[in-house]
């Protein structure tokens, strides 16, 4: 038998250790009962089950839930369109959420599977500082997909400025 600080008390009868407990104000609960003699505890049962509440809310709270982002493109973007989107598929990985690339192809497009294969290794290119490629590209019907997984520690650099010599004093 277990006190409520850990220490032992040895070897007890069953009524004489419900008799201890409810001195106590305090519960008997096996803890151990497959040794021989089992192992009794005398605690707070109603504590012990809140404090167990806490610790699995607390690990619940640490745990991330993955979030799968898609962005859609087309074989003909048109530049402006390809940066706006390839700033919103940054974020998401900054983010720390997976994101899925999409290719659609619509009628004739579906002739050059190339272009969509071009533009999907020209992002993973682009995004391979701080992204991994989680699934390679793969047609599926009228549609090109790509998984793009973020890196732990994205080693993101800051774009490097362009200074003139006024701005350095040099001349």
């Amino acid at each position: 038998m277990i006190d409520e600080n850990g220490g032992q008390l040895g070897v007890q009868t069953l009524p004489n250790a419900l008799s201890i407990a409810t001195e106590r104000d305090l519960d008997l609960v096996e803890v151990a009962p497959d040794a021989s003699p089992p192992v009794c505890r005398i605690m707070d049962y109603r504590r012990h089950q809140y404090e167990e509440q806490q610790r699995k809310k607390e690990s619940r709270k640490k745990t991330t839930q993955v979030v799968v982002k898609e962005m859609k493109f087309r074989p003909k973007i048109d530049i402006h369109d390809y940066m706006t989107k390839m700033r919103h598929v940054e974020r998401f990985l900054a983010e720390g959420n997976k994101v899925k690339l999409t290719i659609m192809f619509r009628g004739r497009e579906m002739a050059h599977p190339e272009l969509g294969l071009r533009i999907l290794e020209r992002i993973a290119d682009e995004v391979s500082e701080y992204a991994i490629v989680d699934s390679s590209p793969r047609q599926d019907g009228r549609n090109m997909t790509m998984v793009l997984h973020p890196l732990k520690n994205p080693g993101r650099k800051a774009k490097p400025t362009v200074s003139t010599p006024e701005q350095t004093g040099a001349h």
